[in-house]
Formats: structure tokens, C-alpha cells, sequence
């Protein structure tokens, strides 16, 4: 009995650790952003108010025009990331392709390195081109973190495809485009869905290659989140980190949806 006892102990205090570590800077964001007066040593906020959301959400606010600009570089990542990624995944899941391990890890390659010394150099070759401070600069860079997602999730998704529905179709005197539009486009796409998701996340929370390759010209969300924090103003931080936070739940619920266990089975296969 009293082993039982201590048993449930030490899965209650695990479980409390555990609930800190995932709600405690969720709960700690949530009372900065009402604390408009925090002083040491209180231990919380003597004055709570909206005031500085007004001061994000306002019209003359730069925090909703970094949102927006945010949201246009991440969907325009996204329409990138797929236009390479689709017939990419394609002939990675479907042809015989001779050096398809040594492929599919070279789109892993922009993980594999540290992101500081790759995007310096970046910015050095882009500044040659004039994309440095420019929108298009900022969309290749995300693009490039987001091709891992994007092609490994793809090729997974064409792969969990039933290739005997295709032989079908072609055997009903379809052509192999039209077989591809109507049979496995369509059974792909929620893999597809998924993958843009992921993309469109990197990109949306991205902020070392934005720094180095955008700022001062592009001002993204995650930089005003930055520029904020250096500048000790830890409300506005705090607001643009939880609405930063809410395109990541929703998504992520929708990815779970989207992105079933006989696709994932398929990544890297």
C-alpha cells in the first residue's frame, strides 16, 4: 500500500513538472502581456490593462502590418516549396531513380548546419544579386528550410499512394497526366495539406535568415518580437509571441488530422 502511495507520488510530481514545463512561459507570455506595471521584487504585475494591446492592434501599429507581411512571405514560401516539391515527391516516390537515398538527404543538408554562419554568407551572395532587403530574398531563404519539409512529406504522401489505383485508371485508357490529376493528386493531398502546413509555420515563425537577409527593408513578426525584447519592452514581446502561437496550435490540429500513420510510415522509405 505504501509503495502504491509512493508510486503516485512520483507520477504526480512528474506530472506537475511536466505541466510547468509546457504551460509555465505560456502562462508567463499571458501575464506580461496584461501587466502594464511589473515591478521587482513583486511577484506579480501592479497594474493589469489592454493598454498595450491597443497599441499592437491599433491601425498606425507596425506589429498587424509584420503580421500581414508575415503571412504573404509564408504563403508565398508555401507556393515555392510545393511547386518543387510536388513533382520532386513524385518522381522520388514513383521513379528509379539511382541515387535516391543521396537525394532525398540532400534536402536535409540546410537542417544539418549551424543557421548563423549559413545565412551570413547568404546575405554576402545575395547582396551580389540585389535580393538583400527585398521580399524575394527572404522567400528563397525560407524556402530552403522549408524544402525539407515540404519534399520528405511529399514523396511520404505519393508513396502511401496505391499504385494499382493508377494502373487501373490507366488501364481504363487514361493518360499518365490525366491519371496523375484524377487518381493520385487528389489521394496525395491531404499529405500535401500537411506538408504546406509545416512549411508555411517555418516560415511564419522563421527569424535568423529574416534578420540576416531582410531586416531593416523586411520587418516580419518575429523580428518586431525582437527588436521588442532587446529593447526591454516585454509586453509587446509577449503579445506578438502569443499571436504567433495561435497559426501554430490550429495548424498542428489540422496536421494531425491530415497526416496519418500510413503516411508517416512512408517518410524516408
Amino acid at each position: 500500500m505504501i509503495a502504491r502511495g509512493g508510486l503516485w507520488i512520483v507520477k504526480a510530481v512528474g506530472i506537475g513538472i511536466l505541466a510547468y514545463a509546457v504551460f509555465g512561459p505560456l502562462a508567463n507570455l499571458l501575464i506580461w502581456s496584461f501587466a502594464e506595471a511589473w515591478f521587482w521584487p513583486n511577484k506579480l504585475p501592479s497594474q493589469w490593462g489592454f493598454r498595450f494591446w491597443d497599441y499592437v492592434f491599433r491601425p498606425t501599429g507596425r506589429a498587424m502590418e509584420a503580421l500581414t507581411l508575415s503571412i504573404v512571405i509564408a504563403l508565398l514560401t508555401v507556393a515555392l516549396s510545393l511547386a518543387v516539391a510536388v513533382p520532386a515527391g513524385y518522381a522520388l516516390a514513383r521513379g528509379r531513380l539511382p541515387w535516391r537515398p543521396l537525394i532525398m538527404l540532400a534536402f536535409l543538408l540546410p537542417q544539418a548546419f549551424p543557421s548563423l554562419p549559413v545565412y551570413i554568407n547568404v546575405a554576402r551572395i545575395f547582396y551580389g544579386f540585389g535580393l538583400n532587403g527585398t521580399v524575394a530574398g527572404v522567400v528563397l531563404v525560407h524556402a530552403s528550410h522549408g524544402l525539407v519539409f515540404a519534399v520528405w512529406i511529399a514523396t511520404a504522401a505519393f508513396a502511401a499512394v496505391d499504385r494499382e489505383l493508377e494502373q487501373a485508371a490507366r488501364n481504363l485508357g487514361a493518360s499518365a497526366l490525366r491519371s496523375f490529376a484524377t487518381v493520385t493528386l487528389p489521394l496525395a493531398t491531404p499529405g500535401l495539406i500537411a506538408s504546406a502546413i509545416f512549411v508555411f509555420l517555418e516560415s511564419l515563425d522563421e527569424f535568423t535568415g529574416s534578420f540576416f537577409v531582410g531586416a531593416p527593408e523586411v520587418r516580419t513578426l518575429p523580428l518586431e518580437m525582437f527588436t521588442a525584447s532587446m529593447g526591454g519592452n516585454y509586453q509587446i514581446s509577449s503579445i506578438t509571441a502569443l499571436i504567433l502561437l495561435v497559426p501554430s496550435i490550429g495548424f498542428m490540429l489540422v496536421v494531425e488530422r491530415f497526416l496519418k500513420g500510413e503516411v508517416l510510415a512512408k517518410v524516408g522509405a
